[in-house]
């Protein structure tokens, strides 16, 4: 993010500091909300549990209790939260298919002096869902925006995952068919990082093979139902999984898919092992492409890999 955009003009101030506060308390306490105290108009992006309900904060209670607007994707899973809770604001749908529409009529509302909320069915909004439309426009127009954080199901799954977290990237939602979902991780292969999906349950099988043929056969973890009574974590190498969950049928709940990052040391396989590989590449991509996909999942040569899937493909 650039300095330019990095200020902190779009955040609401406490309107109760004390002018003998230093700037670090001030900044530490500027979006609380003092009990029985309105907090200032802005747009409050406010993150809820996505799963246990003992999870969400004391200042997303304070600020969804004080909120003369709740804007969310679906407003009968957030009228359950409000109903837990005892939030008493209006909700308002705010989605990919009204976006556009609903937009001008929240940031209107804050420039009126009203404090409007914006949550997501579950976790930190505006992780792949149309919020940062709405913040940007919020930016735009120079109104009080900022976040009051909490839960978030591709950070909790990375940390559960067992796998490297000092670098990472999230891809939300891969493609549905097998074609624009291959082409899409193709995209990802040498990324140097561990990746982080969503997925639904009837597609896991099919997207955990098109991950094994395409990333190669990395390290991943499968995380169910985070924070819930039946909490899941399945780790093991990417085919594995495939594997497991095309014998055992689709899982229920929200699921999250880490992957390992590529191998940054050559690999050691046996013949057999890298014959598969190939082959599982050849499926979906042409000889070349097939080769480098390989080569970059286990650190082999790409001449080496070429040469080999070249053979295979004149011995079938």
């Amino acid at each position: 993010m650039s300095s330019k955009h990095s200020s902190s003009s779009n955040r609401p101030t406490d309107k109760t500091s004390r002018a003998n506060k230093t700037s670090t308390e001030e900044q530490a306490n500027s979006a609380d909300v003092p009990i029985g105290e309105k907090p200032e108009a802005a747009l409050y992006l406010v993150a809820t549990p996505i799963g246990n309900m003992g999870d969400i904060t004391d200042r997303a209670k304070k600020i969804l209790a004080a909120a003369d607007l709740i804007a969310c994707e679906d407003t009968r899973v957030t009228r359950k939260l409000a109903q837990a809770f005892g939030f008493t604001a209006p909700l308002i749908a705010y989605h990919e298919h009204n976006a556009d529409k609903v937009r001008p009529i929240l940031i209107e509302k804050v420039k009126k002096g009203n404090v409007v909320a914006l949550v997501s069915d579950a976790g930190t909004p505006l992780i792949s869902d149309p919020g940062y439309k709405l913040a940007n426009t919020a930016v735009e127009e120079g109104i009080g925006l900022t976040s009051i954080p909490g839960a978030s199901a591709p950070i909790t799954a990375l940390i559960l995952s067992g796998l490297p977290t000092d670098r990472f990237f999230f891809n939300g939602f891969l493609p549905n068919k097998t074609g624009a979902r291959s082409k899409a991780l193709k995209e990802l292969t040498t990324i140097p990082s561990t990746l982080i999906f969503f997925e639904s349950t009837h597609r896991l099988a099919g997207s955990l093979a098109d991950m094994a043929a395409v990333l190669g056969n990395r390290p991943a973890a499968v995380t169910r139902e985070l924070t819930k009574m039946f909490e899941e974590v399945r780790r093991g190498p990417l085919q594995e999984l495939a594997d497991h969950y095309q014998e055992a049928g689709n899982p229920k709940g929200e699921i999250v898919v880490v992957v390992g990052p590529p191998a940054t040391e050559v690999t050691e396989l046996s013949e057999d092992d890298l014959d598969t590989q190939i082959k599982d590449a050849l499926e979906h991509n042409t000889l070349r492409d097939a080769a480098a996909l390989v080569s970059t999942a286990t650190g082999l040569p790409k001449k080496k890999v070429y040469q080999r899937a070249l053979d295979l493909s004149k011995n079938k």
